[in-house]
This record gives structure tokens, C-alpha cells and sequence, in this order.
């Protein structure tokens, strides 16, 4: 179901015709450049609190444009504010009030969670008991048993994993967190905890969440709001309702398609 929209309407992301291309040589003695545009004028924002869904196939551009908001890229024009920070130059400031959460969460897969969150932790410059004990709330709350915490990652499932990269995230409680595809590939237990522990969040914490998927149920659960991205622009937004209405049908997946032309495959990666 979708959470309420937020009474406050003070903007913590704006992101105005946002461009990017990637350039690559090719023939014989790659004197020919090819341009591929990523991303091709996209406008949208999002209040604090709110949580926003972005839905698109892959190629649509959606895992660029969440790459450009994680400071992870450099966008080619158009203006991004995020939390009254300007990207480029607020970057350093914007990565000490914002998580983020990848399809592919890279850690020590030698080290147990616990070592991999306390590194984590000494990184955000927090004393690491206070880290340990947030860290094993969120666990706990996630559903992974307090024994687990010393087990090596690798020993562990994506799911579990998945939670992990949470809690690394949520350590320093960010206002904003950035969500690319954090259940895709998950088991239908480890999905549905991880979209509950994300409402509990908001509920509590007021924590403004963007977030990309391919899951229309979960974008329709956890979205107050929705963006349709297809070949780098964004062609519809809205509530899930308002999408459906627009279209004129009573399920997201074909609000999605009669409104883009496109489909979405799920779990497969994006490869733009």
C-alpha cells in the first residue's frame, strides 16, 4: 500500500534536464567516435520524506541517472540540488547525509558483517561501539539472528548480504537514501523484510528514499510517487493511481507499457 504523502514540501532532491553521454571509439583504427546519450534532459524532484519510485527497462537510463545522484558520475548538463547541495561542488558534503544501496553491494567476503560494518563505521568517523550497537539493531530488525554477525559474508546468502549493504548505509542515519534495485533477486521472505524495514524507516526517521526497480508490486507498496524512465527521458509521473488512470487500466505493469511502449524484464541489469 502507499505510504501517505508527506505534509512537508520542502524539496530534498531536484534535478533539472539532466544530460549524459558516453562516448566510445570504433572501426579498424577507432578514428570514429559513437555517442550513446544516457540520459536526455530528465526533470524530476522529490520532497523530504517522500519516498520516489523510478521505473524503467534496461538501457532506460535509470541506473546512470542513480550513479550521477551517488556522485559516482559526472553528469554532462542539466542541474542537480540535493539537500541544498549543488552537484559537482557539494559532493563531499552530500556523502555524509546520504546512503546508498546497490544491485551489487560489494564487501570483505572473508570478514563477518560485524568487521565489515566496524570498518565502515571508523570510515564515517563513528566510535565503533555506538556503530556495533546501531548495527545490530538494523540486523535484528532485517531478520538476520545476532549469531550470524561473526559468520564470514561469504558464507551467507544474497539476501542476507542485501541486508548487510543496508545496514552499512543506515549507519550514520542518513536524511537520504539512494535504493538501486536493493531486492532484485532476492527470496520472497528477504523482499518483504527488507520493503517493511524501509516503511518502518520512513515512518520513524522521515528518511527521504529514491528509489530504482523493476518490481511494480514493490514500487507500487513503498512510492508515493513514480517516474516512468524510458530511453533516457522521463515520459510519465506520478501516483501509482494517477499512472494507472492516465492509461486507463488497473494494473501498473500496463499503465507502464501503454504509457512507454516499453516492457520491463526483471532481474536482469541495466546495462546503462
Amino acid at each position: 500500500m502507499t505510504l501517505q504523502t508527506p505534509v512537508e514540501t520542502k524539496t530534498a532532491i531536484e534535478v533539472r534536464d539532466l544530460k549524459k553521454v558516453f562516448r566510445k571509439r570504433e572501426g579498424m583504427f577507432r578514428s570514429v567516435v559513437k555517442e550513446e546519450w544516457a540520459l536526455k534532459g530528465v526533470s524530476f524532484h522529490v520532497y523530504e520524506g517522500e519516498t520516489y519510485g523510478l521505473l524503467g527497462p534496461n538501457g532506460s537510463g535509470k541506473s546512470t541517472l542513480i550513479r550521477i545522484l551517488s556522485t559516482l558520475l559526472t553528469a554532462d548538463g542539466g542541474t542537480v540540488r540535493m539537500l541544498g547541495h549543488k552537484l559537482p561542488e557539494g559532493e563531499r558534503e552530500l556523502r555524509r547525509k546520504m546512503g546508498r544501496v546497490s544491485v551489487d553491494a560489494a564487501f570483505y567476503k572473508k570478514l563477518s558483517p560485524r568487521e565489515n560494518l566496524l570498518y565502515a563505521a571508523q570510515l564515517y568517523g563513528l566510535e565503533p561501539k555506538k556503530a556495533e550497537k546501531r548495527a545490530m539493531e538494523i540486523l535484528e530488525r532485517l531478520g538476520i539472528e545476532s549469531r550470524r554477525f561473526t559468520d564470514p559474508i561469504e558464507e551467507m546468502s544474497r539476501g542476507m548480504q542485501q541486508k548487510i549493504a543496508i545496514t552499512r548505509a543506515l549507519l550514520i542515519n542518513p536524511p537520504l537514501l539512494l535504493l538501486d534495485e536493493p531486492t532484485t533477486g532476492l527470496d520472497p521472505k528477504s523482499r518483504r523484510d527488507v520493503q517493511t524495514f524501509l516503511e518502518d524507516l520512513r515512518r520513524e526517521e522521515g528518511t527521504t528514499i529514491l528509489l530504482t526497480t523493476h518490481d511494480m508490486a514493490e514500487a507500487e507498496r513503498l512510492s508515493d510517487r513514480i517516474g516512468f524512465l524510458a530511453h533516457g527521458r522521463l515520459v510519465a509521473e506520478g501516483s501509482a493511481a494517477d499512472l494507472k488512470a492516465q492509461a486507463g487500466t488497473d494494473d501498473l505493469e500496463e499503465a507502464f507499457i501503454v504509457l512507454t511502449g516499453e516492457e520491463i524484464k526483471k532481474d536482469e541489469e541495466e546495462s546503462v
